[in-house]
């Protein structure tokens, strides 16, 4: 008995000793800095000569009263109801596409997943240029056809969508190799069967492939949505948040306020509601979506 009871002991304990590096990892990186961030953001500002001071909660009462904020929110959840679903569709879609026995299917596997590896400044220089009046590529496009020139990151009804245009053109084949990855998983057996019953194309995908495809659809939605919130690099290329916020999200309004206006007190507040938010979307995905993972 005193064997058996050493040997569950000792295996116990061997699989914390296993674990234990990267719960140390996570609690330094992740959960440490949440921590501090929610405590800091129970201070004021402090400078030079005036010192931090406990003021409790009225940051999060003067964040209410933010009509920027309010407006960088708004931004951000167009700008994620836009990218998330949009860049998913295209994913599968490509995915489906070059799935299938196709003329040049490694040249088109490369050109879908080329905008991925791309540096993130490199590629908003190069939507820079195409949006540039009058001599960007939209606009030459358009003179073509008869067009006239238009500011496109300069009018605050196009900036936010000129990003979004540009974000789902560099996210979609990301999300691709995920789809791509699961759908060569996928026996094909079920396709046979579906062929003998007499299913069609659109009926098969619909009720077989979809739904085994599920594990992954949650994967990668869960990925976009985290990306949505934290866009950064583009912005300070292409827009700085202009015209008049337009264009701006909330992690570079956090951004701008820590280390422009040098608010820091106030960018752990919005950082504690950016977190919170993002907690609240993954647990409705996992609550919501998790329930279709599974497809038997």
């Amino acid at each position: 008995m005193k064997p058996k009871f050493q040997l569950r002991y000792w295996n116990h304990v061997n699989g914390w000793l296993l674990v234990l590096p990267a719960v140390f990892m996570i609690s330094l990186f992740t959960h440490y800095p949440i921590v501090s961030n929610m405590f800091h953001s129970l201070f004021s500002m402090g400078t030079a000569t005036r010192p931090t001071t406990f003021i409790g909660l009225e940051n999060y009462i003067y964040l209410m009263d933010d009509d920027i904020f309010w407006k960088v929110l708004s931004n951000n959840l167009i700008y994620s109801m836009c990218t998330v679903p949009i860049s998913i569709a295209i994913a599968l879609g490509m995915a489906l596409l070059i799935n299938r026995n196709i003329k040049g299917r490694s040249l088109v596997r490369m050109s879908f997943f080329t905008p991925t590896v791309l540096p993130m400044i490199a590629v908003a220089n190069i939507w820079l240029f195409f949006y540039t009046p009058e001599y960007g590529l939209f606009d030459q496009v358009f003179a073509v056809f008869g067009g006239d020139s238009h500011n496109w990151l300069g009018n605050p009804k196009t900036s936010l969508f000129c990003l979004i245009v540009m974000v789902i053109w560099k996210e979609s084949g990301f999300f691709m190799v995920f789809y791509l990855a699961a759908l060569q998983q996928l026996s094909p057996e079920l396709k046979e069967a579906g062929l003998v019953e007499g299913s069609g194309k659109w009926y098969y995908f619909r009720r077989v492939t979809f739904p085994l495809l599920m594990p992954t659809t949650l994967f990668v939605t869960v990925n976009a949505v985290v990306n949505s919130f934290k866009l950064v690099d583009h912005l300070i290329i292409m827009t700085k948040g202009g015209p008049d916020n337009a264009s701006s999200l909330l992690l570079y309004y956090i951004y701008e306020n820590a280390f422009s206006f040098w608010d820091t007190s106030y960018a752990a507040t919005l950082t504690v509601i950016l977190v919170f938010i993002l907690a609240i979307i993954t647990i409705i995905q996992f609550a919501v979506v998790e329930k279709r993972v599974h497809y038997q």
